[in-house]
């Protein structure tokens, strides 16, 4: 006979699980945005549903289950936000698939995007002539950034917690010699830099710690 008082516990466990997941990873709702995310949401929820009515299991044991799910997500995140490899790794980066009206049919394919999605998105921004498209960015999440003709570059993040995006600067014409000088006229370190954008043709820092 199924043993309420114990799915009860079990029940108690995973809601604590799901809410200090929630507050350690700095977010107010279990809603994905990254790749992490949607793996940290499946994985939870196979485990409290898949375990919650085991009577085999026992609370320790679910207990310990849990446990060892919310170390494995938060060394996860912090690998990815400190390192550079494990980021692209686990999140992708973002990638230019139209640089003044051409279309890079390498990289789209690479992505698994195809041709008529790409079309759909282009029609959802307004855009009816690529000849209009400036650049266009897949970012990680999968929306296309579209920048137009005559308008000026979007707010690109070229640092982001220490870690420098290659792509957003290829984005923009810029290299990492550049970007690193600008960063040392400033009197930081590329790793002091918590967030840098650009934007209306100049750079701005956000730094860990202002001097």
């Amino acid at each position: 006979m199924l043993n309420y008082s114990e799915v009860a516990i079990k029940f108690i466990l995973g809601f604590i699980c799901i809410i200090t997941q929630i507050n350690l990873s700095g977010k107010g709702n279990l809603a994905p945005t990254n790749v992490i995310d949607q793996m940290q949401n499946y994985v939870l929820g196979g485990i409290i549903g898949g375990i919650i009515f085991n009577e085999n299991i026992t609370v320790l044991q679910f207990f310990l289950v849990l446990v060892i799910w919310t170390i494995v997500v938060l060394v996860i995140r912090f690998l990815t936000n400190h390192t550079r490899i494990v980021k692209k790794l686990v999140e992708g980066s973002p990638l230019k698939v139209i640089s003044n009206g051409k279309i890079d049919v390498k990289g789209l394919t690479t992505r698994g995007m195809t041709a008529s999605t790409l079309m759909f998105k282009l029609r959802t921004a307004g855009i009816e002539d690529l000849k209009k498209v400036k650049a266009a960015v897949l970012e990680t999440n999968g929306q296309l950034t579209i920048i137009q003709k005559g308008e000026s570059m979007i707010n690109a993040p070229l640092i982001t917690d220490g870690q420098i995006l290659e792509e957003s600067l290829d984005a923009i014409g810029k290299d990492d010699t550049w970007l690193r000088n600008e960063i040392k006229d400033n009197g930081y370190q590329v790793n002091d830099i918590y967030l840098a954008t650009y934007e209306d043709n100049s750079l701005k820092l956000f730094p860990y710690r202002s001097k």
